[in-house]
């Protein structure tokens, strides 16, 4: 992984709740695989999320996937049912060593 910090875009439908349930989630998850200090978590409503995109090195979304986003997308809807986990979790380390 390169020495620049991951810019990581959470969205839910309002940019609050849900969203805040899965950050804590993935930065436990982070943090606990060696990444502590070198990503950056911001919370967005769904409704900005394409035009915030653009910006990101990828979209963690408690919600169907957006149209027009401009970098890969992880559902993380495991984090709010507790099935999938495992599939979120692995998606979100392989997008921070690319």
């Amino acid at each position: 992984m390169s020495d620049k910090k991951k810019r990581i875009l959470i969205a839910c439908g309002s940019g609050v709740v849900t969203s805040t349930i899965a950050r804590k989630k993935i930065e436990v998850l982070l943090n606990a695989h060696g990444y502590k200090g070198q990503y950056e978590i911001a919370q967005v409503p769904l409704s900005t999320a394409p035009e915030k995109s653009r910006g990101c090195d990828f979209i963690v979304a408690t919600a169907l996937r957006p149209s027009e986003l401009h970098c890969p997308f992880v559902d993380s809807t495991p984090y709010l049912t507790g099935r999938g986990e495992d599939d979120a979790n692995e998606q979100i380390l392989r997008l921070m060593e690319q």
